[in-house]
């Protein structure tokens, strides 16, 4: 019996032959694949031995393509959730857990607090009812790090510490998980 079509997703390059992105991995479903093939949106890199087809027609789904068109990676990474998760490696700055994380503001809204890069970390909820409308110094908490803008490599090389349980073979030679990125 075969797999589900839906369990070959297609790793997508930039036309510089790196992936979009590394956390989440730049994945694109079969038919958004074939799609782009057919509008002569991207190179088929690698395919996967099962194939679509019609009355007509017959494809090998792509397991990796490259876009033909550059794309320039953002900036500036936007201000998410998970975006701070990623940033402090998914553990509480307090206690380390992985567990249960929220948000914490150093300087409580409470007291004036913003949410932002600088005054936002990642704290499992045991530590932030802790710490609760307090200062993290009254708390008597120090966080391991100091919260801070990160770029958008600092976040890719922190993803590249958390692959994804399925990575394709013909996937390898264009993910590097130990590498590090260029500034």
């Amino acid at each position: 019996m075969f797999a589900s079509l839906n369990s070959c997703p297609a790793l997508v390059l930039n036309a510089d032959y790196r992936p979009l992105s590394y956390f989440p991995l730049s994945l694109w479903g079969w038919q958004d694949v074939v799609k782009a093939v057919f509008l002569d949106r991207v190179d088929i890199v690698s395919e996967y031995d099962r194939s679509v087809h019609s009355p007509r027609f017959e494809m090998r789904l792509p397991s990796v393509v490259a876009l033909k068109r550059y794309v320039a990676p953002a900036r500036r990474p936007a201000f998410t959730r998970f975006n701070v998760f990623l940033r402090d490696h998914f553990e509480c700055v307090y206690c380390g857990d992985d567990e249960e994380l929220t948000f914490d503001h150093l300087v409580p809204r409470s007291r004036g607090g913003r949410t932002t890069w600088e005054n936002v970390v990642t704290a499992c909820s045991r530590c932030n009812l802790r710490k609760g409308g307090r200062l993290h110094r009254e708390a008597g908490m120090a966080p391991a790090v100091m919260p801070f803008v990160p770029s958008v490599g600092h976040l890719q090389k922190n993803g590249r510490s958390f692959p994804p349980n399925y990575l394709h073979e013909s996937w390898s030679d264009f993910l590097y998980w130990d590498a590090e990125l260029e500034p």
